[in-house]
């Protein structure tokens, strides 16, 4: 039998006895240190000695020292125990959640601000849980996750599905955007039927359908009819367009993190318009990672979780 055959024998608890037999030089202290009786020690060795084919210690009636073989060993003995511990640490860790990789899918207006927080106390909480992203538009988030491709996302609305669970993280104003030119520009608040007949950039009916709906729904409930011009999908480019002066436009609060120049800010006078975004989850999984993320960092409590 070789070398490689005999080592594939080896046990853990041979090379922990070799490794303090080594450290110790001496029989009897390396016994207490390990809480076993010295016969048993010799044997452990003595196994091991046989498995490799090879002396590792010379021992006599006075000392006991490391052959040229063994002070090579002891070296990938020490090694290997340690690979062993940190296995075991890791396995642990992620049987708990605190380590492992989750994929977490945003909209791109949550990239403003609550996607990057929640990144950033996720790497201070869980520093051996990567987080990886993928920005999406709405729809897209929900099917993926349902698909099972995401772990979690944040987003403005869900199917009417069971099996999801969701939690409100950010609720905010909706504000009126318009150029810094612009003659509203000095009110400090402009009411709806502000609005009226002015010229408007909408949020696109299908990849901007969130906004959309409740902005043309808001719109319609108070009879006020803007002079649609153009429409987008994503926040900025429909500051873009505002800033182009091509008309005003109505945005959730946290458009402001673009701080686009030339584009300023209005809180609706008369309508308390608001914009939900919700983190969401298969109640189904076999995530630990996921549950750490969701408890740890997003702060939802273990029952809304289950």
């Amino acid at each position: 039998m070789d070398l490689a055959m005999r080592g594939q024998a080896m046990e853990l608890r041979q090379l922990a006895c070799f490794a303090v037999v080594a450290e110790e030089l001496h029989f009897g202290r390396a016994a207490k240190r390990l809480g076993m009786t010295q016969p048993p020690l010799s044997r452990q060795i003595q196994l091991l000695e046989q498995q490799l084919g090879t002396l590792l210690l010379e021992r006599n009636s006075r000392q006991v020292s490391l052959t040229t073989a063994g002070r090579s060993f002891l070296r990938d003995a020490r090694y290997l125990l340690e690979y062993s511990q940190r296995a075991a640490r890791n396995a642990r860790r992620a049987s708990s959640g605190g380590a492992g990789r989750i994929t977490l899918g945003f909209t791109a207006v949550a990239s403003y601000r609550l996607m990057p927080d929640l990144v950033v106390r996720s790497r201070q909480l869980l520093p051996d849980v990567e987080v990886l992203l993928r920005e999406m538009v709405t729809p897209e988030l929900a099917r993926h996750l349902v698909a099972g491709e995401l772990d979690a996302v944040l987003t403005r609305a869900l199917p009417q599905q069971s099996g999801l669970n969701k939690y409100l993280m950010q609720r905010e104003p909706l504000l009126v955007a318009l150029a810094d030119t612009h003659p509203m520009a000095v009110l400090n608040q402009i009411p709806l039927q502000g609005l009226h007949r002015q010229p408007f950039v909408l949020y696109s009916p299908t990849e901007g359908k969130y906004f959309h709906d409740r902005v043309v729904g808001a719109l319609e409930l108070a009879d006020v009819q803007p002079a649609f011009v153009q429409s987008a999908g994503q926040t900025h480019t429909v500051l873009a367009l505002v800033r182009a002066g091509l008309g005003m436009a109505i945005v959730p609060a946290s458009a402001r993190e673009l701080r686009l120049e030339g584009v300023v800010f209005r809180p609706l006078a008369d309508k308390d318009l608001h914009a939900d975004i919700y983190l969401a989850w298969r109640s189904r999984h076999d995530n630990p990672a996921l549950d750490a993320f969701l408890g740890r960092v997003a702060g939802i409590e273990s029952a809304a979780i289950d």
